[in-house]
């Protein structure tokens, strides 16, 4: 099933007077739709059959009467401790290995507006592939985080790239406290910070450590981190790592948040009530699943009442939401000083690779020296490096052209997977377990390269593969009468 969202038919508002302390007075509309109890009741119903099969597959493999494809010991070490959990396989023999040719297919041209797919066929129901040699050619990319279309192989960044290629070769090979400091890491840091508007950032070679690595440094035992429920995987495990103790709260949810950070300074910590040596609000600023943005302005009055902390990860908003491209934060015009550690990544709006964190310079300085990603990893390639710098200048305007402005406006507004590929549209298609079993979804990410052509072409599509497939589930009338102010607030 295939979740459809729309952003209409619920909104909250949120006035100067509410719990944010007047800080933002816009109405701010957010609404998701439920899967319908009968595509529910028949998911559930697919995956115990499909689980059923599985033990009965699994039982004709272990008396040799199935051919078994997978993994396993040989028989001279079956008393040996296991290297393969078995068990813990189960979901990806039985039920991945099923469609796994929806996922990781290899691409064989940069992952532009249109890109070019490896053709592969497979003759054992998916555990191998091979190749014929061919491509599956122009397939609109709607599967990439290229936000603003500056992942191609032309233009001014690749240009400053490949110049940088050559004076400072492809990678530095050291890390940034020995010999792997080089003048453009050091400008690219000054840019982050000013693009921020905070004291001072540090950039990690790679997204997902810049969380998982650097949560253990400002937190640990004696500390609670207070997580979204749909907090990413890098987020979790950072606080995982941290030894802190962690709590959840309901995604969005405002007064699930404030019940925990109450009875945090309530009750303290367990056994021993001592008050928490640190409480740390842990959000993202758009969530990649579910395509909300989180009430920032909220969880900041939150943090002010409580004398929190707040770790905001801008992965996926950082250089395509707000007026000029700054993320949430200048989405709801809001001082980044109210949020105390702003993480971001370079993987989306830049298309290059690597994270930043930013905020007051005895933070920085501090990571500088504690974290496990700054000490121990290796520095950003150096091409990387001038990407991010290029583009990044390219949003700021300080490229001497409107081509930044003009991309962020534009940025302003399984049997599925395979359907759309054989009409030559490429999307990434989500299902259990990243996702809840009934929620299932495709995700289609629109970049400034597309042209309007390539959106008409793909709605067209979807709406075609959706009727095929029976998965339109919400049918909103189009007669509805257009109001621009609902649309300027809900477009994201």
């Amino acid at each position: 099933a295939i979740k459809h969202r729309q952003t209409e038919s619920f909104a909250f508002q949120v006035y100067p007077t509410a719990c944010n302390g007047g800080l933002y007075s816009r109405p701010f509309h957010e609404s998701f739709e439920e899967t319908p109890m009968l595509v529910a009741v028949l998911t559930y119903m697919g995956y115990g059959i499909l689980t059923i099969f599985g033990y009965l597959r699994d039982f004709l493999r272990a008396w040799k009467i199935e051919r078994c494809h997978i993994a396993r010991e040989r028989e001279e070490q079956k008393d040996f401790v296991p290297l393969y959990q078995d068990f813990e396989n189960f979901y990806t023999r039985n039920l991945y290995m099923r469609i796994r040719d929806s996922w990781n297919r290899p691409i064989c041209s940069v992952p532009g507006a249109k890109l070019d797919l490896a053709e592969r066929v497979s003759h054992d129901y998916n555990w191998t592939f091979e190749y014929t040699g061919r491509a599956v050619k122009d397939v609109i990319n709607m599967g990439s985080y290229n936000y603003l279309g500056f992942a191609e192989n032309s233009g001014a960044c690749a240009e400053a790239a490949a110049n940088v290629t050559l004076k400072y070769g492809v990678g530095v090979c050291s890390t940034r406290q020995e010999i792997g400091n080089l003048d453009r890491h050091e400008e690219l840091e000054k840019l982050v910070a000013k693009f921020l508007g905070v004291e001072s950032a540090m950039a990690f070679g790679m997204g997902f450590a810049t969380n998982s690595m650097n949560i253990p440094a400002l937190t640990g035992k004696g500390c609670l981190i207070l997580s979204d429920e749909l907090n990413h995987a890098s987020l979790v495990l950072g606080a995982r790592l941290s030894g802190s103790s962690i709590r959840i709260f309901k995604h969005n949810n405002m007064q699930s948040l404030e019940k925990l950070l109450g009875d945090a300074i309530v009750n303290g910590q367990p056994r021993t009530h001592r008050p928490w040596k640190k409480i740390l609000i842990v959000v993202e600023g758009i969530y990649s699943m579910e395509g909300s943005i989180v009430r920032l302005p909220e969880v900041i009055a939150l943090k002010k009442k409580y004398k929190a902390f707040l770790y905001l990860d801008e992965a996926h908003s950082i250089g395509a939401l707000g007026t000029s491209g700054r993320g949430v934060v200048d989405y709801f015009g809001l001082d980044p000083r109210d949020v105390d550690i702003m993480m971001g990544t370079f993987t989306k709006s830049f298309g290059a690779a690597g994270g930043y964190i930013g905020g007051k310079k005895e933070l920085i300085d501090y990571l500088r020296t504690h974290s496990h990603s700054a000490v121990y990893a290796t520095s950003i390639s150096p091409p990387v490096a001038e990407q991010i710098i290029t583009s990044m200048k390219c949003i700021m305007g300080e490229d001497g052209t409107t081509l930044g402005e003009f991309l962020v406006t534009i940025q302003h507004r399984m049997a599925f997977g395979r359907e759309m590929l054989k009409r030559n549209i490429g999307v990434v298609v989500v299902g259990f377990p990243a996702t809840p079993i009934i929620e299932s979804r495709a995700r289609f990410c629109v970049s400034a390269a597309h042209t309007k052509e390539m959106l008409d072409v793909a709605l067209g599509v979807i709406g075609e593969v959706g009727d095929l497939l029976q998965l339109r589930y919400s049918r909103p009338s189009l007669d509805r009468p257009f109001d621009e102010t609902t649309y300027e607030e809900s477009e994201h």
